[in-house]
């Protein structure tokens, strides 16, 4: 059985949002996920880390962005849900992570409300365990609203910037 990358967040997430998980150990095949929350156990050990065969499929996570992501906990319940109003497109986040509206801190954002963007334009970037992942809009159109907070926590699925389509 081979493992994904997006396997691996999609059993982060799961653990995350187990309230009473404080440690679990997961082994398929030669993959091995051990996960720690708030240094239970007094191991000192990694909060999450992958066997070296599992290199490929997943980063090494460093202490820093797995204690960032196992007691997190979204500032908004149920963003996924928000109505998006008629004739209005979504941009959503395809993972959970941390959202940035620029490449680097100090430098201009990608967009702003107003700004008319082509589907393929950055709009942003979704931090998840030291990956930089770029989301392009998916639309041509003009950006109406920005949902996300700028280095927030965003979830799977979350509307994060509003865009009217071009006609």
């Amino acid at each position: 059985m081979d493992l994904k990358y997006s396997d691996v967040q999609s059993i982060l997430k799961i653990i995350d949002e187990a309230e009473h998980l404080n440690e679990i150990e997961l082994v398929l095949g030669n993959f091995r996920l051990h996960v720690v929350r708030d240094g239970a156990a007094g191991s000192g050990a990694p909060l999450a880390r992958a066997a070296p065969a599992a290199a490929q499929a997943v980063a090494p996570a460093s202490r820093a962005a797995a204690s960032a992501l196992a007691p997190a906990k979204p500032s908004k319940p149920s963003a996924a849900a928000r109505a998006i109003p008629d004739g209005l497109v979504a941009v959503r986040a395809p993972m959970l992570g941390t959202f940035y509206r620029a490449s680097a801190p100090g430098e201009k954002p990608f967009v702003e409300v107003g700004s008319r963007v082509k589907a393929d334009d950055t709009v942003c970037l979704i931090e998840v365990m030291k990956l930089f992942n770029s989301i392009r809009a998916g639309v041509d159109g003009k950006v109406v609203e920005i949902l996300a907070e700028n280095a927030g926590l965003v979830e799977y699925n979350e509307p994060i910037i509003l865009i009217e389509p071009k006609r």
